[in-house]
């Protein structure tokens, strides 16, 4: 009762008058970033710090709150609408989303994510609410083993990406990782694989620079050669009828996308996690566990609602360990973190003691955001459909632009521009050579981390490695990443081999029908 009550003076406070209108100025604003490619939250967090030292400071964390949430939902614009994520957290989105922007369901494409994403909003400030603090003692509990534990989960999901051809799939994923390797030794600080001695490569690959080239350029280059230029326009219809038709073909998705928000929560609250790896993570295991895993990919609504779910669960999650431990769980509740303390406020244990209010303005607030965030999405899907209206020598150059923008913003260097140009080259060679991308995408991100954590183990224990399976969290995951490992190369050696028997009893086509 002690903490309803504490949620409604929350929400009480949410609508105070200088309150309510910066959340919905956030709540646009971070729409728009979110859909910009190469901002993203974090950029637009920090870019918009300045103005929240004209407000009180429990307005100053609603609005970049709001931001943060408003990015979420609109990284999955440009994904489904263009093929180029508005931001990491939207990459998986593009998988799905964009082919169903292209076969003319671009409005359903729209409605899930945004209904998907307030799933997950939902279900992850409720948990906030109910179990702040024995949740963040759980993440305390994730140490290096743990964490490297869940990261090979991560990986043996992604086996099943790439459908049947497991070798081409496990190549692609040792492309990602080796590209996730360049720049410096975490460890000794020395230079590796800088290509060519140039000095761009020092600072590593950035893993938006990489997926705007891929997914930008190269489904560009693509699409030029499969249609030789001439590309039909998508008409899509978006009216009211349609959209609650699109409302109700999302419970098909209602359990993937309940699944996804406590997946996504559960990762953003880990520190230096994030919502990206858990959007990734997502997709990968409602791949892995369909029953009709072959339709990720092309087209299938639950390939958008799992990643949509989850990273805005994950950033309502990463927001937990930076107000009851000061530790920020991503980028962008790092940029919130400095805010905070440049408020006067001290975030850690007793910050729900000392200062009540703030934390409860600002839980109240996730709340109403969630709702003015998909209410938003919801109102703009006919101006975003708009875009699929458009003729392709238009868009092309439009693409082109918005990823040089992409490639150019995270790092703000003409070296990633030119190394963009040459991932989408790359992209469009493995589409040819029909090797899978999703793979190489997903590993570049979660490389760097699962390396960090493994050498910190090892270098923990002596270089002992049974010091993943002798902690019962680590050994627990391993387990389970060796169990999702095997599983989608069985499912596809018993594929293959239905496919023989029917061919073989006369069910499939024979020499003399060919």
């Amino acid at each position: 009762m002690d903490i309803f009550g504490h949620l409604m003076d929350g929400i009480a406070g949410a609508f105070v008058p200088v309150n309510l209108m910066m959340m919905i100025i956030g709540v646009v604003v971070g729409l728009f970033v979110g859909a910009l490619p190469g901002l993203g939250s974090v950029n637009g967090v920090a870019i918009l710090l300045p103005v929240t030292f004209l407000v009180p400071p429990d307005a100053a964390i609603i609005f970049l709150a709001a931001i943060y949430y408003g990015a979420m939902y609109g990284g999955a614009v440009s994904s489904i609408t263009l093929g180029i994520p508005g931001a990491s957290t939207a990459v998986a989105t593009t998988f799905d989303g964009r082919p169903m922007a292209l076969a003319g369901k671009a409005d359903q494409a729209l409605i899930t994510a945004a209904t998907a994403s307030f799933i997950g909003g939902t279900i992850s400030v409720v948990l906030f609410t109910l179990f702040a603090p024995p949740l963040a003692e759980f993440a305390l509990r994730f140490g290096p083993p743990e964490e490297f534990a869940l990261m090979m989960l991560a990986f043996a999901t992604f086996v099943g990406l790439g459908g049947d051809d497991i070798p081409k799939t496990i190549f692609s994923i040792c492309i990602g990782l080796v590209l996730s390797a360049v720049g410096l030794d975490i460890i000794s600080g020395k230079p590796r694989l800088i290509f060519f001695d140039l000095s761009g490569f020092y600072h590593g690959i950035n893993f938006l620079v990489l997926a705007i080239g891929i997914y930008g350029i190269g489904e560009m280059l693509w699409t030029l050669e499969t249609t030789q230029g001439e590309v039909k326009v998508q008409r899509v219809k978006t009216s009211v009828l349609s959209v609650f038709k699109s409302l109700g073909r999302f419970k098909e998705c209602l359990g993937t996308a309940v699944f996804g928000s406590f997946l996504g929560y559960f990762v953003g609250i880990l520190p230096a996690a994030g919502a990206t790896p858990g959007s990734l993570m997502s997709y990968g295991m409602a791949k892995a566990f369909s029953k009709e895993p072959d339709t990720f990919g092309k087209g299938n609504p639950k390939g958008v609602a799992a990643p949509e779910s989850a990273n805005n669960a994950a950033s309502t999650g990463s927001m937990l360990p930076m107000l009851t431990l000061g530790i920020p769980g991503s980028p962008t509740t790092a940029i919130l973190l400095g805010g905070m303390i440049i408020w006067g406020l001290r975030p850690g244990p007793l910050l729900f003691q000392e200062h009540p209010a703030f934390v409860w303005d600002l839980i109240g607030s996730l709340y109403v955001s969630n709702v003015f965030a998909v209410i938003a999405n919801i109102l703009l899907i006919p101006v975003f459909a708009r875009v699929l209206t458009l003729k392709f020598t238009i868009l092309a150059p439009v693409i082109f632009i918005l990823s040089i923008v992409g490639g150019y913003a995270p790092a703000q260097t003409v070296h990633d521009v030119w190394l963009m140009l040459v991932f989408g080259i790359m992209g469009y060679l493995m589409r040819k050579l029909d090797y899978p991308v999703a793979p190489a995408v997903l590993a570049i991100v979660l490389g760097p981390l699962a390396e960090r954590s493994l050498r910190q183990s090892l270098l923990t224990s002596g270089g002992d490695p049974t010091i993943f399976v002798n902690r019962p969290l680590a050994g627990f995951f391993i387990v389970l990443a060796v169990i999702l490992f095997f599983y989608p190369i069985v499912m596809a050696a018993r594929r293959r081999r239905n496919r023989a028997a029917a061919a073989a009893n006369g069910d499939g086509p024979s020499e003399a029908q060919g």
